[in-house]
């Protein structure tokens, strides 16, 4: 089985980086949602990663979810050495628009 890569979209010179499958069922927590403002339109298995929300990130070293079984509050959560590597190299190549390759 072939591990998954992100493929820059708008920084076609960026080589595809490899990422864990269990990064990528993280990748949720970090893109952008669809309609939001400033997010293009998206095909099949593209991301967009805000750039003000990637820097904020980086220099909290946290995000924030909502717990399905309590929507009112948010649980921080320390981002892992793995999500700050991706995190690090979308903020270092200014990738915001990626495609997961499987």
């Amino acid at each position: 089985m072939a591990r998954p890569e992100l493929v820059p979209l708008d920084r076609t010179e960026v080589k595809p980086r490899a990422i864990s499958p269990r990064l990528r069922t993280q990748l949720v927590y970090f893109m952008s949602a669809h309609g939001e403002p400033g997010v293009p339109p998206l095909g099949e298995n593209e991301y967009w990663f805000a750039a003000v929300e990637v820097e904020k990130w980086l220099d909290e070293g946290v995000f924030y979810l909502v717990s399905p079984l309590d929507t009112a509050n948010m649980t921080e959560v320390e981002i892992t050495e793995e999500q700050e590597s991706l995190l690090g190299w979308l903020n270092a190549e200014k990738i915001q628009h990626v495609r997961l390759d499987e």
